[in-house]
């Protein structure tokens, strides 16, 4: 309970001072005293409070703030990025101006009035100092409106770039992928991988239909879909899970836990996705038998599942020990850090989601900072490892710089 407080307060201490700074940037330094300026001070009030309710209420279940809650997430994001881009040459900017302001001064007095005829100098008029107009408040004025709207038009540039490639087909990523242990037999088999798909509040039946019209097209030896499947429960969303069922290849599919299943109701997803189809790795492994060769497959839950009871976290012994070391093993683990531990057990590569490949630029700067691989193929302690970006988003429905992606990997001999 004291954690669940904690978290709240701190998001709401972040929101409070990031609505701050934007209110500072977009409305004080753009407006004189006055009306617009107390509106504008409401409005960021009323957005501040928009993010933590979003969050807060789509996870019960309150669709309905998704849209204008988790768009304002992602504009507010390109206008902290823009903005904060832009202090530097704003500084400068102003400090012109001052200069400008100061120069314009006058710097010597006038010489005082001699009377003809030796009388003494005249009684100076009581005005005699003249003031230079000072324009720099007025300037000010205009640099900090120019610097809003080239800020203001642009995130929203920006966003609507990011709507239109969230809600567009996913990319079909092709990666051949070699494993010296793949038998002669087995080159060329083909392992169709998504993640990330979150069925939730803004996306639904229509969209699985289609990443699963694209699989199928593929042809594939085997699928996996490694993790967040869902943003909601099996009774909100098992609907929209349906067409899951429709999945074709010729050795099965396969489904991990990501952290998301862990905030949905992961028992039952679990035997959910089992109804459909789907056969869930829980910290297990399976032989794939193929072309004359035999190909170890094992999953391993998502480390969201410490301590959730009876959907455990992962467990590397039980999905990777005691098993032939003369065949390879691909595990399909949601999170690409997984493959520090997957290492120690020579896992020869290791499919994985979770990073949505960064999702909005430069956020990918950040989730580097967690995740050994952000996106595409990468190597951890001699375990490769591949990241594909998924097919869906989580929060804002926005994508840049990493559009929504299946990928078909083909494992190759050297």
């Amino acid at each position: 309970m004291l954690s669940a407080l904690g978290f709240v307060g701190t998001l709401a201490l972040i929101t409070g001072l990031l609505h701050l700074y934007l209110w500072k940037r977009l409305v004080r330094d753009t407006t004189r005293p006055g009306r617009w300026r107390r509106i504008g001070g409401i409005v960021a009030v009323v957005l501040a409070v928009l993010v933590p309710a979003t969050m807060a209420g789509t996870r019960a279940e309150l669709y309905w703030l998704a849209w204008p809650g988790y768009l304002w997430l992602a504009l507010m994001f390109y206008l902290l990025v823009l903005l904060l881009a832009l202090e530097v040459p704003m500084l400068v900017a102003r400090l012109a101006l001052r200069r400008r302001a100061v120069t314009a001064e006058p710097t010597t007095a006038a010489p005082e009035p001699v009377l003809v005829g030796g009388a003494g100098p005249a009684e100076p008029p009581a005005a005699a100092a003249v003031d230079q107009p000072d324009h720099d408040p007025s300037r000010r004025l205009l640099l900090a409106r120019g610097a809003a709207v080239f800020a203001g038009l642009t995130a929203v540039g920006i966003t609507g770039y990011g709507v239109r490639s969230a809600f567009g087909p996913p990319e079909l990523d092709r990666v051949r992928i070699p494993l010296a242990k793949l038998p002669r037999g087995m080159d060329g088999l083909r392992i169709a991988t998504v993640s990330d798909i979150h069925l939730g509040p803004l996306l639904g039946r229509a969209h699985t239909e289609r990443i699963v019209a694209m699989i199928n097209r593929l042809d594939a030896d085997l699928v996996a879909v490694v993790g967040d499947l869902v943003d909601g429960t099996v009774a909100s969303l098992g609907e929209a899970a349906a067409p899951l069922r429709g999945l074709r290849s010729r050795h099965g599919s396969y489904f991990v836990t990501g952290n998301h299943e862990y905030y949905s109701g992961v028992e039952e997803w679990v035997q959910e996705l089992d109804r459909l189809g789907l056969r869930v790795l829980q910290n297990r492994r399976v032989e794939i038998p193929a072309r004359g060769g035999v190909l170890d497959l094992a999953g391993v839950n998502d480390v969201s599942g410490r301590g959730t009871g009876l959907a455990a976290g992962p467990d590397y012994g039980a999905a990777l020990a005691d098993r032939d070391p003369s065949r390879p093993v691909v595990l399909l683990a949601h999170q690409p850090v997984a493959a520090t531990e997957a290492a120690k057990y020579g896992v020869d590569l290791q499919l994985s989601g979770h990073t949505h490949g960064g999702q909005m630029v430069p956020f990918n700067l950040a989730v580097d900072l967690e995740q050994p691989i952000v996106s595409g193929l990468g190597e951890v302690d001699g375990t490769k490892v591949y990241v594909t970006n998924g097919a869906g988003f989580w929060g804002p429905p926005v994508r840049v710089g990493a559009p929504p992606q299946i990928t078909l990997v083909e494992l190759r001999t050297p």
